[in-house]
Formats: structure tokens, sequence, C-alpha cells
């Protein structure tokens, strides 16, 4: 087994283990996603605070930056709903273009066996942007999870598939 074949197997276990969990745990991927995310900008927030009253304290206009940070994170982090509708729509961005580059992988593969699996993970991300447009906003919570999840499971079996080929 050679190094390509290698990475393409652990990448491939790895993948099918958080497509598992997310699938599994749908929307608590969601508000861990949503929460994870308000954290980073609350955490960003205050350390643009802490350099404004450190250099610029009687500047008003330097207050905004770590305002809108704090603001938005404590938004994001308190109102996952409205987040995951938000995700929801990048990742029909996402599962679109995932599609069209596992069916482009696929079709450079050739031959090999799990081309298929690669081609099947292609058709299969770009129905899922389609049925993610058909439920939102209403499913968004649930969705977002279990869509990430079943498209990381398909990515990891096409991979592991792909690296048994080689």
């Amino acid at each position: 087994m050679n190094n390509l074949s290698k990475s393409y197997r652990n990448m491939g276990i790895v993948l099918v283990i958080i497509g598992l969990i997310a699938i599994l745990l749908p929307q608590t991927v969601t508000v861990v996603l949503s929460v994870f995310l308000g954290g980073i900008l609350i955490l960003s927030g205050v350390t643009v605070a802490t350099g404004v009253w450190v250099s610029q304290r009687e500047n008003a206009l330097a207050w905004l930056k770590p305002f809108v940070l704090i603001a938005i994170g404590l938004l994001i982090a308190f109102s996952p709903a409205a987040v995951a509708a938000a995700i929801g729509l990048l990742l029909v961005v996402y599962f679109l273009l995932t599609g069209f580059a596992s069916i482009s992988f696929a079709v450079e593969l050739g031959p090999l066996r799990g081309r298929r699996w690669m081609l099947f993970n292609g058709v299969l991300s770009i129905l899922l942007a389609v049925v993610f447009l058909i439920g939102w906003p209403f499913s968004s919570t649930a969705l977002v999870g279990i869509l990430v999840g079943v498209s990381f499971l398909f990515e990891g079996i096409g991979l592991l598939a792909v690296s048994r080929s080689m």
C-alpha cells in the first residue's frame, strides 16, 4: 500500500466517523457549530476591545468593531435556528461545489473501481443541495447536521473504495 492509498484510507475512515456522528446527532452538531462560531466572534470582540482600551480608549469609532463582533457573536450563540438557516444556504453552495468536484474527480480516475462511489457522492451532494432548498428554512436545524453527515459519510466511503483499488 503506497502513501497516497494510505492517505485516502485514513481520510476516508475519519470522514465516515464524522459523518455518522453528524447523522446520529444532527441538531446537536448544528447547535455546536453555532455556539462555536458565536464563541469565536465573542472572543475576537473581547480581544479587540482590550486593544482599543489600551491604545484608543477615547476614540468612539474604534469601539465599533469590538461592539459589532461581540453583538453578532452573542446573536449567533443564542439564536442557533437563525444561524442554521444561514449556514444552510452556505451548505447548498458547498454541496453544489463538492458535488461537481466529486464528479470531476470520478471522471479523472478513469477505470479505477472506486470511481463509482466518487461519482455517486457527487450526484448525492447535488441532490442534497436540492433537498435542502426545498425544506429551507423550516428544517434547517436538523438538516444541517444530517446533510453534513451524509456528505462526509459518502465522501469517506468513496475515498476508502479508491484507496482499496490503488
